[in-house]
């Protein structure tokens, strides 16, 4: 209960991406052209070619079969993604990435993208109040920061016209960004006319794809953040919910969009809700153990049956939460492990397309992505067994991830995080997890106030000094009146030499 509770006090902090469509391209020449092959800055090219950063090339999509469960065709802009705005696109040569080749590809650093660099992911529970509050602060400034490189599209391609005479791209904050990523890959379809959509369809849940896509998305994250701050060291930090016994928004309202025909413009829509605890119990029966996370780790099968909702003993589906911890088969109407934890929140968090509203909604797939690992090292599986064909819509191996632009498949992110420069502390060894989530937090801290702590300790020495001299005078002038007291102490009591006035003679007297 303690992890939860400290969690939702230190988000509650915060009033209520790397991608969708980069700036360059967002115009009508672009669409027209169907052709996004941004200019690099360091040397004036295309993707950076005359540096040898990559190259303008075709976009080649897999045309694999996918399932049964999305039975149109031609009707929705993410299908063959990105074909219906882009056909072009930038392809980065060996370390580098981003949608014109001018950044580094994921775990690599430095000018020439040579260097490959480790970043270690801790425990929001770890770190200190500073810490703590950086991180809101950095949130923070991603609500308030108009996004550099990137907008959003507010339309369908067919209402940018067919030569994209009437482009429809609007700007938009950094963390909305993202919200609205998370929407868009997972809203309903629209088949024509107002309320007519097909609601069986999600680019990014109920199959294969949902690992590698949190995977992709939350590197993204913390690649813009670090952009943002200048904080090169930045990690999104995650919610260890395991045994836990109990802002404005946007993209919220999917029946409303769908009833209009429309996408979600990311205009405001009210403050951020949750009221964690106060669910359906029916739904969710209790939150996830450390015995679910053992059993749901120990499936040794990726995906299984129709790899969908409905599979039975499915590593995937019992980890997002369709699926029993405890029997691995599915159970309808009930929600557990990661799906738990989103109606638990009861809120903003409990909405698909709106629930990367909530800041939890990072903390929280931070540890999914933990336990995704822990399955990869347990079972170290081969590239063949993630699907590569008959999964539904979105999720075969070489379908390109929605909406991300540069494109990544969703194969290549079915590999562990080491390959991607990131870890765990959870995960480390013992005494490097000690390092990162007990040590690390308090020297950070000294770190932050050492100028305080070096004050404190000149001034404590000045008193000292001062002390010390004071006792050391004091002392001395004791010990020498201690000498006068016992030089006169020995002294003449009375004469040696005794006159007697009464017979006038002289005569000596010794006292004893």
């Amino acid at each position: 209960m303690r992890s939860l509770c400290v969690s939702v006090v230190v988000m509650q902090l915060l009033g209520a991406c790397l991608c969708q469509f980069p700036r360059p391209c967002a115009n009508s020449e672009g669409l027209r052209t169907k052709e996004c092959c941004p200019v690099w800055d360091g040397d004036g090219s295309a993707c950076g070619a005359l540096s040898g950063r990559g190259f303008c090339t075709e976009v080649e999509v897999s045309d694999e079969p996918h399932g049964p469960q999305y039975p149109h065709s031609g009707i929705d802009d993410r299908e063959r993604w990105p074909l219906a705005f882009f056909n072009r696109t930038c392809r980065c040569a060996g370390n580098y990435g981003g949608f014109n080749c001018g950044e580094c590809r994921f775990g690599y650093w430095g000018a020439n993208c040579a260097e490959y660099r480790e970043s270690v992911r801790r425990n929001i529970l770890t770190l200190s109040t500073s810490e703590q509050q950086k991180f809101i602060s950095y949130l923070n400034l991603a609500k308030n920061t108009i996004s550099r490189d990137y907008v959003i599209s507010t339309a369908t391609r067919a209402e940018m016209g067919e030569n994209g005479e009437n482009p429809m791209f609007s700007d938009i904050n950094t963390y909305d960004l993202f919200v609205w990523m998370h929407y868009y890959v997972s809203r309903d379809a629209l088949l024509g006319g107002p309320g007519n959509v097909w609601t069986d369809i999600d680019f990014a849940h109920e199959s294969a794809a949902f690992l590698p896509w949190h995977r992709v998305y939350l590197l993204h994250w913390e690649n813009e953040i670090r952009k943002l701050t200048g904080d090169f060291n930045f990690t999104i930090p995650y919610w260890d919910w395991r045994d836990a016994q109990t802002c404005e928004v946007i993209c919220t309202q999917p029946e409303e969009y769908n009833s209009r025909e429309a996408l979600c413009d990311a205009t405001g829509e009210g403050p951020l809700l949750r009221n964690p605890g106060n669910h359906d119990t029916n739904r969710v029966t209790r939150l996830p153990t450390t015995a679910d996370v053992d059993f749901t780790v120990g499936l040794p099968l990726y995906e299984t049956g129709a790899m969908d909702r409905s599979s039975n003993m499915s590593f995937r589906n019992v980890l997002e939460g369709f699926a029993s911890p405890v029997t691995g088969m599915v159970v309808p109407d009930q929600s557990t492990m990661h799906n738990a934890l989103h109606i638990f929140m009861n809120g903003s968090m409990s909405s698909v397309q709106g629930s990367a509203n909530d800041p939890i909604f990072l903390l929280h797939h931070g540890f999914i992505d933990s336990i995704f690992e822990r399955w990869l090292r347990t079972h170290q599986p081969l590239r063949t067994n993630y699907p590569r064909t008959n999964a539904p819509i979105g999720h075969n191996d070489g379908y390109y991830m929605v909406p991300f632009l540069p494109l990544y498949r969703n194969g290549d992110y079915f590999l562990s995080n080491k390959v991607l420069g990131y870890e765990y502390a959870y995960l480390l060894d013992p005494g490097q997890r000690f390092v990162q989530e007990f040590l690390t937090p308090y020297l950070e801290q000294a770190q932050q106030i050492w100028q305080w702590l070096l004050g404190a300790g000149i001034l404590g020495a000045l008193i000292a000094t001062v002390t010390a001299a004071l006792v050391i005078v004091a002392r001395r002038k004791w010990k020498r009146n201690q000498r006068r007291k016992r030089a006169s102490s020995y002294g003449e009591r009375q004469p040696l030499l005794h006159s007697s006035s009464e017979d006038g003679s002289a005569s000596y007297q010794t006292t004893l």
